[in-house]
């Protein structure tokens, strides 16, 4: 099979190349840069690698046709991220019927209610890039029921691996929070620490993708959450991360405002968005119609990523 991978060399990309390459696809990596930016494996030289600049090209309506003179029998767009450029590639890959798969987010649900959140789920998402990956959802998906283009919508959540700076137990990006609780001082966590983070490790989200490329006909038309087997609360990570470092966890507990007050204005606009979501998702139905089986737990894929920073020296601290 020729697929093609819009956005090849990210963090997803660095997986899921090398899997369809060893699976005996002919591949199309199109990206910005030509190279893996996060993994590198020999299975590139494999690869026909096309620098593509694709927000020019959507503006000058020339992106759709430029992925679908590849002829693919299956694109792979992992940074899709407006409706428009969705609607650029069904224009395009429409006469051929070329499966489309889309990477989307478990934004999509907007807060958690009922947990853990399956697919079929109300949808209540909010800010522009749930907003948006929920509105590309439903136009996906439409098409393929319409028989228009073959479609599948899958949902990743947090997405952590060697490269990628996970999302904290404080719900930010801060690498301090680590630092701190490898060191056993004491961290503060909003509220009492039982909002949810719902991490994936990149390469089970390139294992859900080639798992969906191998079964169209279970997997077109439907979304799928991608994430680990279970969310953890902040505290709960918390703890996992202090234990990892051979600390005792210290932590105190703020009531919001309190806790706003605390950090930069930035980090706590990035775990307010995370908190307000807090999410749970269900992977029942990758796992029935896919086969999907995570090998990383949430903890497992987020010291992945502690690992590869410390070991670049990026994190000051140093695992048991």
């Amino acid at each position: 099979m020729r697929v093609v991978i819009v956005g090849a060399t990210g963090h997803i990309g660095g997986y899921l190349v090398p899997r369809l390459v060893e699976e005996g696809h002919d591949v199309v990596a199109l990206s910005r840069n030509g190279r893996p930016r996060y993994r590198d494996d020999a299975s590139w030289a494999r690869v026909t690698n096309v620098t593509v600049a694709r927000e020019a090209e959507e503006a000058a309506g020339t992106f759709g046709r430029h992925v679908a003179s590849f002829e693919p029998d299956a694109v792979v767009d992992l940074i899709c991220f407006e409706t428009g450029s969705a609607l650029q590639l069904i224009e395009a890959l429409r006469s051929r019927r070329t499966y489309l798969l889309h990477c989307g987010s478990i934004w999509v649900h907007g807060p958690s209610t009922v947990v853990p959140t399956t697919e079929e789920a109300l949808r209540r998402p909010f800010g522009h890039y749930g907003e948006a990956k929920a509105a590309i959802e439903e136009l996906l998906l439409e098409q393929s029921r319409r028989c228009q283009v073959p479609a599948s919508v899958l949902h990743p959540g947090h997405i952590v691996g060697p490269g990628w700076v996970p999302v904290n137990p404080a719900g930010n990006l801060e690498l301090s929070v680590f630092e701190r609780l490898a060191a056993g001082e004491q961290v503060a966590l909003p509220n009492l620490g039982m909002e949810t983070l719902h991490h994936v490790h990149a390469d089970d989200v390139a294992q859900a993708f080639a798992l969906a490329l191998g079964q169209q006909e279970a997997a077109a038309g439907e979304a799928f959450h991608v994430v680990s087997e279970r969310a953890v609360t902040l505290r709960g990570y918390a703890e996992a991360v202090a234990s990892f470092f051979g600390q005792p966890s210290r932590l105190s507990f703020l009531a919001w405002d309190a806790w706003r007050a605390s950090t930069s204005e930035a980090a706590a606009e990035l775990t307010w968005d995370h908190i307000a979501h807090s999410p749970s998702a269900s992977i029942q139905k990758a796992r029935k119609l896919l086969g999907y089986a995570p090998r990383y737990t949430s903890l497992e894929a987020v010291e992945d990523s502690l690992s590869w920073l410390i070991a670049n020296g990026r994190l000051a601290a140093a695992p048991v």
